[in-house]
């Protein structure tokens, strides 16, 4: 944000050093080992290869296919994308729920309404033209998400006592929020997708930033006089999270 000094809540990479694969190399003129690792981004999808800037890709590539058979393992485990599209299963609120594109006119009718399938798990109904559903549901899931951070937002910060600026909506896959120094707001749309508990503490984490720009220790204790679950949701993003990514595949925000 144009230098403005900002804190966020990063995306916790659960058991990152037990799904990376390092290798050392011995580089001509540095005395210290080179390293190289190869991981799997379930977010994105991609094989990831970091290498030292002097490391030639040639040599890249051959790290990549001497562990070809533990990427392709570990691509085996990624779950598969789930694009908006009628029947398929999305998470509100941390629920699931089928999505119905109904086809109806729109026109008196709310842009998603909420039924219930014969198998007893509540719909989506996304109403108007087939070709704009996805549209719509995308822009429906962002303005629930708004609301709902926007009320816990100030429920925060009138308890610590501050003011948030602004708040708005991003698609990052590197962190769930983020609070600059001129108490501009930032969080990922996709929290709406999370239980209500997770999207709570994450919003309580970037309140408390606008009054202690650190992770110390009086950080998290304002983070905890706000959210009773702050250890369930910690948890809950540290080995959930990531799956959040597969919803919606193609959508910026």
């Amino acid at each position: 944000m144009g230098g403005t000094a900002q804190r966020g809540l990063t995306k916790l990479p659960a058991a990152k050093r037990r799904k990376t694969k390092t290798i050392g190399l011995e580089v001509h003129g540095i005395a210290a080992p080179v390293e190289v690792r190869l991981r799997v981004s379930k977010t994105r999808r991609a094989v990831v290869v970091t290498v030292p800037v002097q490391c030639r890709m040639d040599e890249a590539g051959r790290f990549l296919n001497s562990h070809i058979e533990w990427v392709r393992d570990r691509l085996g485990r990624v779950p598969e994308p789930v694009p908006f599209v009628d029947g398929a299963q999305i998470p509100l609120r941390g629920k699931l729920h089928r999505l119905r594109f109904t086809g109806s006119s729109s026109r008196g009718r709310p842009v998603v309404g909420i039924g219930t399938a014969g198998s007893g798990m509540p719909c989506l109904d996304v109403s108007g033209r087939i070709e704009h559903a996805a549209r719509r549901f995308k822009d429906w899931l962002a303005q629930q998400a708004l609301a709902d951070l926007d009320d816990r937002v100030g429920r925060h910060a009138r308890k610590l006592g501050v003011r948030a600026r602004r708040i708005g909506l991003r698609d990052q896959t590197s962190r769930w929020g983020s609070c600059s120094s001129s108490g501009l707001l930032s969080f990922s749309w996709r929290l709406i997708l999370a239980p209500s508990f997770v999207l709570d503490y994450v919003a309580a984490h970037e309140v408390a930033h606008l009054v202690e720009m650190n992770h110390g220790a009086r950080f998290w204790r304002l983070v905890a006089e706000c959210v009773p679950r702050l250890d369930e949701a910690k948890h809950w993003l540290r080995h959930e999270g990531s799956d959040l990514h597969r919803f919606g595949v193609g959508w910026s925000g």
